[in-house]
């Protein structure tokens, strides 16, 4: 089939889509044995002009600024981004690559469409080498280095770069949090706040501090935060993923932990590959459990599991994006690892005060209920934590509505006892305080 030159687009980056297909044409062409007519070179001259603005001034490609780029490895990620910005352009790049059964350009074929020969030619090979800035920023995925592999863009950015909704990421052991956060909604003493906000600042201005004041590099940004089930650690993190616009995964490690002897690194490797240069937020809960002192070596698999705690630290320092642990027993940390945390963020069980905003904030707003039903009152009355006090809230809202009532102090009282009884233990009923007088009558007590 004849090549067809390429008709003008309209989007912000179309200056770059024009000048991949106009250059794809020239190459048909070329290969054809047609020349190329004098007005399409002029052309081109002009889309490279234009190119070179966007790439300088223009705001789609600020995703990728702080990697670094030179105007060949500009070259490479745009021709890599192309099929998924203009499916037409992966069309072409097959008929262009006979063989390939990819949409994605391979070496050879961007070696052919920008006519690099000599030193250029390997210039392309350097910029995309393991370590040059479009891998080491995890801004291209390739299978080996062959000049016939494709290379694709990493996974969620052309949407980035086009304003499209990202598809979620598939991380090995991890599971997406879909939840928001502002940081109104937080009920923290205030220097826990003032350490989730300095934990910010170390993701925020990494290329300030690193790569424009030459500070030493730390790995990922890591975080613990400890204190007991239901303080707020979870929130905490998705308020912070909220902040950045950056997903939250939280990762279940008991996923990615294999009995067999060599697999549990294999599985932590997919996780952090895939995780690598992407904005995620990785969460991993009960770090006390996962990262804890390292024991006594008695036997084989003792001296494994050493190594795969070993290595699970680190790939953790070596991950470049923000990592948050969270922790019910901070003392049983292995000490080894306590000191590769940039911040770490005390959560306290919430004195009265907090208890009471925290009833304030947790029953459902427009949920009728009885004059006596007071957050001021409840966070009296009762010593729970902030995930205590929202599962009762719930709990008597849905007690309410199963009896066709406003939300009453019976109900909350029986929620409360409920929720207490949950932990296994004797509860007395003075723990209920003034709501002990409003359990239903025939509650076991």
């Amino acid at each position: 089939m004849e090549a067809t030159e390429p008709q003008p687009g309209g989007n912000p980056l179309a200056a770059e889509w024009e000048r991949i297909e106009l250059l794809a044409w020239c190459l048909a062409e070329s290969r054809g044995g047609r020349d190329v007519p004098p007005d399409s070179l002029d052309r081109l001259r002009g889309l490279q002009a234009r190119v070179e603005e966007i790439r300088c001034n223009g705001t789609p490609w600020s995703v990728v600024r702080d990697a670094g780029l030179g105007p060949l490895a500009y070259d490479v990620l745009a021709c890599a981004v192309a099929p998924e910005a203009e499916p037409r352009l992966g069309w072409v790049f097959q008929n262009l690559q006979a063989g390939i059964p990819q949409p994605y350009p391979t070496a050879a074929l961007i070696q052919d469409l920008l006519a690099l020969e000599g030193s250029a030619a390997g210039e392309l090979y350097a910029a995309i080498a393991d370590g040059a800035p479009l891998r080491r920023h995890a801004l291209i995925e390739l299978e080996g280095d062959g000049p016939y592999q494709p290379i694709r863009p990493a996974a969620g950015l052309a949407a980035r770069l086009l304003g499209r909704p990202e598809p979620d990421l598939a991380l090995p052991g991890a599971t997406r949090i879909r939840m928001t956060a502002d940081w109104d909604d937080l009920v923290l003493p205030a220097d826990a706040v003032a350490g989730l906000g300095e934990f910010l600042l170390w993701v925020r201005h990494r290329h300030t501090v690193v790569g424009e004041w030459g500070g030493r590099p730390a790995g990922a940004p890591v975080a613990l935060f400890s204190g007991p089930s239901g303080t707020g650690k979870t929130f905490a993190a998705v308020v912070i993923a909220t902040d950045l616009a950056w997903p939250l995964y939280r990762v279940d490690l008991g996923r990615l932990v294999s009995k067999y002897i060599g697999e549990t690194e294999k599985n932590l490797n997919r996780l952090f590959d895939r995780a690598h240069g992407q904005p995620v937020v990785l969460q991993f809960d009960e770090a006390d459990a996962l990262f804890g002192r390292r024991g006594e070596v008695t036997e084989a698999r003792d001296r494994y599991a050493n190594m795969e705690v070993s290595h699970l630290l680190a790939r953790v320092e070596s991950h470049e994006g923000p990592c948050i642990l969270t922790t019910n027993m901070r003392d049983n940390l292995d000490p080894a690892f306590a000191r590769r945390f940039q911040v770490v963020v005390d959560f306290p069980r919430p004195d009265v005060e907090a208890r009471c905003r925290l009833w304030e904030r947790l029953l459902p707003p427009r949920a009728p209920r009885e004059p006596d039903v007071q957050p001021d009152a409840l966070g009296r009355a009762v010593n729970l934590t902030g995930g205590g006090i929202l599962n009762v809230a719930l709990h008597a809202a849905y007690l309410a509505a199963g009896a066709g009532e406003p939300i009453r102090l019976s109900h909350v009282a029986l929620a409360a006892w409920r929720e207490l009884r949950k932990e296994g233990r004797e509860v007395s009923l003075t723990e209920l305080g003034p709501l002990a007088g409003h359990l239903p009558e025939g509650t076991p007590c």
